[in-house]
């Protein structure tokens, strides 16, 4: 009762410690995949090393983090994975666009993707391999800074700029010499994205990577599709090619969402 008033009122009920220091655990452990010590973590965490010591144990016994054989490094358990696969079978987007992204890779022959605007990033819900040799860096769960990427402008440019300027960290950082950053473009490039229906990322977060994207609805939502190539094979002719194709798919998909009541 006391949270139900306290958020009626406004505010976010006091959070309990110890749960808030195993969550930001995971979260710290998920952010680049990279093994950290007690000593790291307790400086990030900013907590002292004896408690998250004790939380650590607790963590590792029931395989939520794994520990390096030296004893000193620790990373995420397979627990954490076993959640994150169920999230993802359960989640009604990413399990009814399958089809529909194994149809968009068949026709391109490229990677496509689907992402899901999360804050100040994208993650990568699905994804299907290019067939050449010459392929793109991705892999499910991944981030990648919503500004720089088509994903995450296609989802934005469903905002107005006011929204926009909410959400996302300013200033913005410069991931590439051609990531944009000032605000008034940025802003442009939306507007753009929106007049057509799809945005691009033209080596903004990986250099030589050009990608496109939809977002999936009719209006906001945080959803979108996209297909990554190399520059060599994206020109601004194969580019205008692959968006009808990306259009059409996040059609296809977002009608039967919307025929589920799904979105």
């Amino acid at each position: 009762m006391d949270s139900v008033v306290e958020a009626a009122r406004g505010r976010k009920p006091e959070e309990v410690k110890s749960a808030a220091r195993v969550l930001e655990v995971l979260e710290l452990l998920g952010a680049d995949g990279a093994r950290l010590s007690l000593a790291e973590m307790a400086a990030a965490m900013a907590v002292p090393k004896s408690s998250l010591h004790a939380i650590l144990r607790t963590m590792e016994a029931r395989r939520w983090v794994d520990v390096d054989p030296s004893g000193t490094r620790y990373s995420l358990g397979l627990k954490a994975l076993l959640t994150g696969t169920a999230y993802l079978e359960g989640d009604d987007v990413t399990s009814l666009a399958g089809p529909v992204l194994d149809a968009l890779a068949e026709e391109t022959g490229e990677a496509v993707h689907l992402g899901r605007l999360d804050g100040t990033t994208v993650v990568y819900l699905a994804k299907r391999e290019s067939r050449h040799a010459l392929r793109m860096y991705s892999a499910v769960g991944r981030r990648l800074p919503a500004h720089a990427s088509a994903l995450g402008k296609a989802v934005l440019s469903r905002y107005d700029p006011a929204e926009v300027q909410r959400r996302l960290d300013w200033p913005l950082e410069r991931l590439t010499p051609n990531t944009v950053t000032d605000p008034d473009a940025f802003l442009r490039q939306l507007a753009e994205a929106r007049l057509r229906g799809w945005a691009t990322d033209d080596g903004e977060n990986s250099v030589d990577i050009r990608c496109v994207a939809v977002a999936l609805g009719g209006g906001p939502g945080s959803d979108a599709i996209s297909c990554s190539a190399p520059a060599s094979r994206m020109d601004d002719a194969r580019l205008e090619e692959v968006a009808q194709a990306v259009t059409e798919s996040a059609h296809q998909l977002s009608t039967l969402l919307k025929r589920l009541g799904l979105h």
